[in-house]
């Protein structure tokens, strides 16, 4: 089912309008400056942040739902890990909070483990892991939800260089094998380039550039996009 968002929201000093759709199997990548309204867009979607307008999927409005049943999954660049629970009680959480049983919760929790290969890290706590270990641990507790809308707020942000492009090549391959749709916020190309097949550009809290990254890079619409898509300088 495809996402339909009017998102209409005012925080302080940002007033973000803006328009969007993305349909299942599909990854939809915000772009922009800091302060354009890109995580506020995402957590509008979610349930976190008042959204005078309106977000369906399918035929549901998701903001006639409490945020437990929107079926939005959220993985942000700090991935908020409990540092009391090990990774299989955190990742036990996400179901946990939509109702599901303790056991059952586990058991979902323990599959998407073993399908992110981090069965062997059940037990560690957050503090054990590696960078990329917890972003795929939080990735995990967001899968194990089930949702049908996961919203990635700049999910490689937190990252060492060193390790991030190893850990892009690895959420792209298990994003291409998600049924659902994604949206994620990045300020990195690279990002874009690997993860997204559709981009939209907001700055000032309005879209200013919509399209593939070739068109964008084709025909930039503002100075920002200039900026983002010039080929980097040699030596």
């Amino acid at each position: 089912m495809s996402l339909a968002a009017q998102l209409r929201v005012k925080r302080g000093d940002l007033s973000l309008e803006l328009e969007l759709s993305v349909d299942p199997g599909r990854t939809l990548a915000l772009v922009g400056p800091n302060g354009a309204g890109k995580s506020t867009a995402l957590g509008a979607i979610a349930g976190l942040v008042p959204n005078e307008g309106t977000v369906r999927v399918g035929d549901r409005v998701l903001d006639e739902l409490p945020v437990e049943q929107r079926r939005v999954g959220c993985v942000f660049q700090d991935y908020l890990l409990f540092p009391h629970l090990t990774v299989l009680e955190n990742v036990a959480f996400g179901p946990r909070a939509t109702g599901m049983p303790r056991s059952a919760a586990r058991q979902a929790a323990s599959d998407w483990l073993a399908r992110l290969d981090l069965a062997a890290l059940a037990q560690r706590r957050p503090a054990q892991l590696s960078g990329g270990q917890a972003q795929r641990v939080a990735l995990a507790r967001a899968l194990a939800t089930d949702p049908e809308v996961l919203l990635l707020d700049e999910p490689l942000a937190a990252l060492d260089v060193e390790i991030r492009a190893d850990v892009r090549a690895e959420l792209a391959t298990h994003l291409a094998d998600y049924a659902g749709l994604t949206i994620v916020v990045t300020h990195s190309l690279a990002d874009v380039t690997a993860l997204a097949l559709d981009v939209i550009v907001l700055e000032r809290g309005r879209a200013t550039q919509r399209g593939s990254l070739a068109e964008l890079t084709a025909a930039p619409a503002t100075p920002y996009v200039e900026r983002l898509t010039r080929p980097a300088p040699v030596g």
